[in-house]
């Protein structure tokens, strides 16, 4: 009864998913390390923390791969924490990539890490404007995360400069967030 149950929630979210247009490439798929260990983060969330990477850009699933496989590598083998830090990334090809993932901790921002999911975009968009597949994959990847109670639907959006001392998420991302319905000042 129980595998049925279960069974059932995991098929209404997988459509909940499909109909926002929304694909995840699993770590697995790109070719992440396993963690370390991790630290459960509960439903109900009341904020979001937007990033980029500050490194570099990426616009295909392959080049998307090695570069969150390099982030991984630098955050587990020279920072030394747990796994890559942040719950999702969204690539410049349009495709939203797994962190740490659902109802896990991120390391993305300190403080804010028990309260917030963090989604990083790849690149600098110092340099970078997020492509219009880049903002469409973030507003279904945040829909989803209100979908499944992962954040509530009234969470307020933050750059990560508003929560801590960085020019992150890059000047002209942090001018597309600033337009979203949940930013706040």
């Amino acid at each position: 009864m129980v595998s049925k149950t279960l069974f059932g929630l995991l098929a209404v979210l997988f459509c909940a998913q499909a109909a926002l247009g929304l694909t995840i490439i699993s770590k697995s798929e790109w070719g992440g390390a396993a963690a370390t260990s991790k630290t459960s983060l509960a439903n109900g969330l009341s904020y979001v923390v937007i990033h980029h990477t500050a490194g570099n850009y990426c616009s295909t699933k392959a080049a998307c791969s090695q570069e969150l496989r390099n982030i991984q590598s630098y955050h587990q083998k020279t920072l030394g924490w747990a796994d890559i830090g942040y719950n999702f990334l969204i690539g410049g090809d349009g495709n939203v990539y797994e962190g740490r993932g659902w109802n896990v901790m991120g390391a993305h921002a300190t403080n804010w890490n028990s309260n917030s999911i963090g989604i990083s975009f790849l690149g600098n968009y110092n340099n970078s404007k997020p492509t219009a597949a880049q903002i469409a994959a973030a507003k279904s990847l945040l829909a989803t995360a209100v979908s499944r109670g992962q954040i509530k639907s009234g969470y307020i959006l933050y750059g990560h400069r508003q929560v801590g001392s960085t020019e992150c998420p890059g000047t002209n991302l942090w001018n597309e967030i600033r337009t979203w319905a949940n930013w706040k000042a």
